[in-house]
């Protein structure tokens, strides 16, 4: 189980598809204002939060491109997606009086701040929610790849990632029924398993500075605080 002391400042994944209910693309604004409540009651609770949030709801990079579009563009165009999402939930927080900053790895200085470690950082100091927007800044790395980054250099202390089941399994349950949960994998573990959960390029970059992931279901009521006080099933991953 996680230790609700162990961690103080967390790096909360949030994918895109998580942002558009039972739409087939686009914004629900209840599912958002679900993930907002979700982040708020961990900030209430004392967590310092960073966020990075996924585009998939509104572009796919790696499926335009395998269209024929060329990647490089198409990647660019995800993150402008990942822009979007960012500022809607920037939009939630801030309307329930939360500091949030938002940063882009590609500058817009029109809306937002462009990435800077040290300014991140002062951010989450003073307790504002800081949301990482454009993914790496870079062509062919994933929003995963982006999180752990950014949970790397803001010294994170554990990364969540909300998911649409609560862990990580041996195949896809809703396809498998003898589909088995982990508890528990090593990072080793993800990259021999060849488990989708994250990107290994993700993976071993947790794996390098010792960065702990937790896998759960953002579905289930109080999700990312349940989980924090172990009171919620998930797969961790760790060393």
């Amino acid at each position: 189980m996680t230790d609700q002391h162990r961690y103080k400042r967390i790096l909360f994944k949030v994918s895109g598809e998580a942002m558009m209910g039972d739409k087939p693309f686009g914004h629900d604004k209840e599912s958002i204002k679900k993930i907002c409540s979700q982040i708020i009651e961990a900030y209430n609770l004392g967590y310092e939060i960073c966020i990075v949030v996924g585009g998939g709801n509104i572009f796919r990079g790696i499926s335009v491109a395998s269209e024929g579009m060329e990647r490089a563009s198409a990647d660019y165009m995800g993150m402008l997606a990942t822009s979007i999402n960012a500022m809607a939930l920037q939009n939630i927080l801030e309307q329930s009086n939360i500091p949030t900053r938002m940063q882009s790895a590609i500058p817009m200085n029109t809306i937002c701040e462009t990435y800077a470690k040290r300014k991140a950082v002062r951010h989450l100091e003073k307790k504002r929610v800081v949301i990482f927007a454009a993914g790496t800044g870079n062509p062919f790395f994933t929003t995963d790849t982006a999180a752990i980054l950014r949970a790397v250099e803001t010294n994170c202390d554990v990364v969540l990632k909300g998911t649409q089941v609560d862990g990580i399994y041996s195949a896809d349950p809703k396809k498998d029924k003898d589909a088995v949960r982990f508890d528990q994998l090593t990072y080793r573990d993800v990259i021999k398993k060849d488990l989708k959960v994250m990107d290994q390029t993700a993976i071993t970059l947790a794996k390098d500075n010792n960065l702990p992931i937790i896998v759960f279901s953002i579905s289930e009521k109080n999700a990312l605080t349940r989980v924090l006080k172990g009171d919620l099933n998930f797969t961790i991953i760790k060393k």
